[in-house]
């Protein structure tokens, strides 16, 4: 498949803001079953400065600075991207023993599997504690190959939940979403991290986008998707797998990858700092377009590792 993302966020505020300093991660990744164009950049009012690099996970960042004073604040990315049919790994992959797995992180020497060992630690979204454990033993019995363990949990963590867009907020504390039974995407997959890790498992948060598909019959509504999330499981020796509790599946060719880290704060979509500003509202609209797959196949260039045109 392939699809055109458009991001668009909106600052408002109620006094100018004389300086401010932006790190946007909105550029998708470039992955084994990912390929991405450049991507058309707006951001409004002008910055003064801006550059991409790769942060410590390998995301593509966009710095900007904006000097001059503003009462609102507009970035828009647009991407062209094409999503491969398949994934690495799946559910009746081959993979060890779930405890096998968790010793392997710690006692193997292999360069990957020690750079996994940095996912088996909290993180300052997810501290693991017994609950979590508690809520994952049932998935995991002796011996239960890890991939089999992980798309029960997951699927257990799709019918224990309600999906409640105003229940949480970004500080909503993951005991409180455990407790209660519901949450959102990003809970969820703060959910299913915390109780991997609280095994001894390597897991990693996955950001990026849905297409969503509306009813038979009636069209789609520009801006009606939004940004997703799920979660990735080491396998050592083997690599990443990726689920989604949300909707109890293994990311396919609707999941566009957007960046990971440890946690939602690590790929926070647009993260800074400014002087003034006083109060503010935020709107966020996201819109996952599919292309015809002939298209893609014809016209279809991967871009080099470059954030593309930055517009006035």
């Amino acid at each position: 498949m392939r699809y055109t993302i458009t991001h668009r966020t909106l600052y408002q505020y109620s006094s100018g803001v004389t300086l401010c300093h932006n790190e946007a991660r909105l550029l998708p990744k470039e992955t084994p079953w990912q390929l991405c164009r450049p991507s058309q950049i707006r951001i409004r009012p002008r910055p003064a400065l801006s550059d991409e690099r790769l942060d410590f996970f390998g995301n593509r960042v966009l710095y900007f600075a904006i000097q001059d004073v503003h009462h609102r604040l507009e970035v828009t990315v647009v991407t062209e991207v094409r999503v491969l049919d398949e994934r690495p790994l799946h559910e009746t992959s081959p993979s060890p023993p779930w405890e096998q797995a968790s010793q392997m992180l710690w006692e193997d020497p292999d360069p990957e599997i020690i750079e996994a060992r940095l996912f088996v630690l909290d993180s300052p979204f997810i501290a693991v504690g017994p609950t979590f454990r508690e809520y994952a033993e049932p998935s995991f019995p002796p011996g239960r190959p890890l991939l089999e363990a992980v798309a029960d949990l997951n699927r257990r963590i799709y019918q224990d939940f309600k999906y409640d867009p105003h229940f949480t907020t970004v500080a909503t504390p993951l005991d409180e979403v455990l407790r209660e039974r519901r949450g959102v995407c990003q809970d969820f997959a703060h959910l299913g991290i915390a109780c991997l890790r609280g095994l001894g498992l390597a897991a990693r948060y996955v950001s990026g986008y849905l297409e969503t598909l509306p009813p038979p019959g009636q069209p789609r509504l520009i801006g009606a998707d939004a940004s997703h999330a799920w979660l990735a499981v080491y396998v050592p020796g083997i690599g990443w797998a990726e689920f989604d509790p949300t909707n109890d599946c293994m990311p396919k060719t609707q999941h566009v990858t957007l960046a990971w880290g440890r946690d939602y704060g690590d790929v926070a979509p647009l993260t800074g700092v400014m002087t003034g500003g006083g109060s503010h509202s935020l709107k966020v609209s996201v819109d996952v377009a599919p292309v015809a797959e002939a298209l893609a196949v014809k016209k279809f260039k991967p871009a080099a590792n470059q954030a593309g045109t930055l517009e006035s």
